[in-house]
C-alpha cells in the first residue's frame, strides 16, 4: 500500500498516481481520502482527481469510499470544514476512509491533498493520519506475524524553481514520522524550467528513495502519456 504525497499543492500528485496504477497488475485501486475543488452532480459532490483514480482501478468500489471526505471550495480542506460546521481530526479521517480494499487489493494507493503537512485543524496534520493508519496495520501483521513493510510513501517532486528545497524539507519530515519513502518522481511542473537535468541529478544525490522516474512537462497530460515515464516502486 502506498500513501501519494507531494512537494505541495501543485505538483502533479494524480497524475503521477494514475499513470502508476495504470502500470499495476491484478487487483488494484486510488483512494482520494480528502478533495476541495469537486463539482456538484445528481449523485452528489464528485472530484476529477478521484475520478481520474477510478478510471485507472480495476475494483468495483463506490466513489464514496474512493474519496470518502469532499468539498465544493477549492480552498485547504480545515478551512472548506469550517464552513460546513464539520469538525477534521487525523483519526476522524482514519475512520472515515479506512476500506479492506486497501489491504487486499494487489495494488493500493492513497493520494493525499496538498503536502505532506496538510492542516486538518487543532494542530493535526493528514501526514498524523498516515502515521496512524502504518500503527493500525503493523498491529494487524503483528496479530499474524507478517513483517512485511505494510504503507509507504512515495513522493512527487513538482520540478520547479525551488523545488529542492520543498523535496529536501517534504522528506525530512516523512522520515522523522517514522515512515518508509518507497520512491520519488520528478514531475516538471514548469515548461520553462532551466537546468532540468542538473536539479534532478543534485536530487538523485540527495534523496533517500529510490528514482521512480522523470516525468517532462506534457502539453497532454494523461496516465497513460506519464506512465512511459515511470517504473513501479519494487
Amino acid at each position: 500500500m502506498y500513501f501519494v504525497t507531494g512537494t505541495d499543492t501543485d505538483s502533479g500528485k494524480t497524475l503521477i498516481s494514475a499513470a502508476l496504477l495504470s502500470k499495476a497488475h491484478g487487483s488494484k485501486c486510488g483512494f482520494k481520502p480528502i478533495a476541495s475543488g469537486c463539482g456538484f452532480t445528481v449523485g452528489g459532490l464528485r472530484n476529477s482527481d478521484a475520478m481520474m483514480l477510478m478510471a485507472q482501478s480495476n475494483m468495483d468500489l463506490p466513489y464514496q469510499v474512493i474519496n470518502p471526505i469532499s468539498f465544493a471550495p477549492a480552498i485547504a480542506p480545515h478551512i472548506a470544514a469550517k464552513q460546513v460546521n464539520q469538525a477534521l481530526s487525523a483519526q476522524g479521517v482514519l475512520d472515515i476512509m479506512y476500506h479492506s480494499a486497501m489491504q487486499s487489493a494487489d495494488f493500493a494507493l492513497i493520494e493525499g491533498a496538498g503536502g505532506w503537512r496538510l492542516p486538518l485543524g487543532n494542530g493535526e496534520y493528514l501526514s498524523d493520519t498516515v502515521k496512524l493508519l502504518l500503527a493500525k496495520l503493523q498491529k494487524k501483521q503483528i496479530t499474524k506475524q507478517q513483517l512485511l513493510p505494510c504503507v509507504e510513501v512515495i513522493l512527487v517532486v513538482g520540478m520547479k524553481l525551488g523545488c529542492l528545497n520543498h523535496a529536501l524539507l517534504t522528506q525530512e519530515a516523512i522520515l522523522a514520522d517514522g515512515l518508509t519513502i518507497a520512491g520519488w518522481v520528478a514531475n516538471q511542473v514548469d515548461a520553462d524550467m532551466t537546468f532540468i537535468d542538473e536539479n534532478i541529478d543534485s536530487l538523485q544525490q540527495m534523496m533517500r528513495g529510490p528514482f521512480l522516474g522523470y516525468v517532462p512537462y506534457l502539453t497532454e497530460p494523461s496516465a497513460i502519456n506519464a506512465a512511459r515515464y515511470l517504473q513501479l516502486p519494487a
